[in-house]
């Protein structure tokens, strides 16, 4: 159902109006709010670092690939993992056939955990996302996944999967490439230092930081610390009420989506404030949200996503690279991150696999 704002609403009016009511209705969170304290009693674990040689499972737990993708895409990013000294191994069910399923529920939860048992897989990273992910959630065995950690990549609907795994097994686990999309530079460059540390020569952790004052915009300012949650919007509204609902308390919140209007983003952001999700975080970095045509109403996605947002007074960060875009930001889900709103700027505070 269509908000009732027309075009001939004079628009200083209404975003007045839409930025008033926001701010009675959110309540901002207390300074300690910002620095509130880890709530898990142990840190999480970390997967083993990536090394030459090691095996690389490709499944599909959620949609498959066209046979013309997986000819273009799928085999370009497996030579790329080939060009860095790694061993892709795809699973048998990645091909898109006549459904949006790359294969019923039990072959993709079967082809999944067994990458996960084998000892002779280094990591997983999935082949896409699409649909299909939360169907299978009841079938994984994350006593396995706990018992052989190991990378878990992906975006888009994987990341039903990968915060899953964080919050039922307290391992690190990675919203970052697929195997259908290009490991361009940009990508490369902040995606193997995470999970690939020998690749880049470094001997010892140091902080990652990322920060692009001429594109990355602040909503709100302040600097926090907290734990990396998050990933697709949709996905994230989709958990909650479910036994896999994501624990948000003091997290550092990044959330991205593509093809929506405004009115559905601001549905579902308000949906996680009326949850009380949002006062829950102590930052919140959001990605490049690409806006579905909608010429019925004059009201923007930034201005949805500032409405929702700024009143909650915790550093915003909005226009970050992650999830779908084509050079993306790796976010190692469930390390300790500061954002920095004032400087444009988000480090990574701790090694993301054991070094």
């Amino acid at each position: 159902m269509k908000p009732p704002v027309k075009k001939n609403m004079k628009r200083r009016s209404f975003l007045a109006t839409l930025g008033a009511a926001a701010s009675s209705l959110y309540a901002a969170p207390s300074l300690a709010a910002q620095s509130q304290p880890e709530k898990r009693l142990f840190p999480p674990t970390l997967p083993p670092a990536l090394k030459p040689g090691m095996k690389i499972g490709i499944p599909a737990p959620a949609s498959g690939v066209a046979k013309e993708d997986f000819e273009r895409k799928v085999k370009s990013f497996t030579k790329s993992l080939e060009g860095i000294g790694l061993v892709p191994v795809i699973a048998k069910s990645v091909m898109a056939g006549s459904s949006y399923l790359a294969a019923p529920d039990e072959v993709r939860a079967a082809e999944f955990m067994e990458f996960v048992k084998n000892k002779d897989i280094g990591g997983i990273i999935c082949i896409r996302g699409g649909y299909g992910v939360m169907r299978i959630l009841p079938m994984l065995d994350f006593e396995a996944i706990q018992q052989n950690p190991k990378l878990i990549c992906g975006f888009s609907d994987i990341t039903a999967l990968v915060n899953t795994i964080y919050q039922r097994c307290n391992l690190v686990a990675f919203h970052g490439p697929v195997a259908a999309a290009e490991l361009d530079d940009f990508t490369r460059q902040w995606f193997l230092p995470l999970v690939y540390p020998e690749s880049t020569g470094k001997p010892r952790f140091e902080p990652l930081s990322y920060s692009d004052s001429t594109k990355l915009v602040s909503y709100s300012g302040g600097k926090a610390r907290g734990r990396i949650i998050g990933g697709n919007l949709t996905l994230i509204t989709a958990l909650m009420g479910t036994p896999y609902d994501i624990n948000l308390s003091g997290s550092v919140l990044f959330l991205e989506d593509v093809g929506e209007k405004a009115y559905k983003v601001d549905r579902m952001m308000t949906q996680l404030w009326l949850a009380g999700k949002l006062q829950q975080c102590v930052a919140i970095v959001l990605g490049q949200f690409s806006e579905a045509e909608d010429s019925s109403y004059v009201t923007t996605m930034e201005e949805v996503l500032r409405s929702r947002l700024a009143p909650l007074k915790i550093p915003v960060i909005a226009n970050f690279p992650l999830g779908h875009v084509k050079e993306k930001f790796t976010m190692p889900i469930g390390v300790m991150a500061e954002v920095d709103a004032d400087a444009k700027k988000i480090t990574l505070l701790e090694p993301s696999v054991q070094w």
